[in-house]
């Protein structure tokens, strides 16, 4: 069995996923999620999805991105 590096749980159905040359153990996806996954420059939530991006900042959503000023982003097109 693996132990899972964000919980620590000792599983016997871990699962690895290697990322940026590294491999990580996990038991869940929601700890793969809570150790990879980038956080909103905004609000912090976890991007699951696509987000989006500006001037090098990650945003869950343009809104979270037009809080801190970077007002170009749409979450929907006219």
């Amino acid at each position: 069995m693996a132990r899972c590096e964000t919980c620590g749980n000792d599983y016997d159905k871990t699962f690895e996923v290697t990322m940026n040359g590294g491999t990580h153990v996990f038991d869940s996806f929601e700890c793969a999620i809570f150790a990879l996954a980038p956080a909103c420059s905004h609000c912090g939530v976890r991007i699951v999805g696509h987000g989006v991006e500006a001037k090098g900042e990650l945003f869950c959503c343009a809104h979270c991105a037009q809080a801190i000023g970077r007002n170009a982003l749409r979450d929907r097109a006219p």
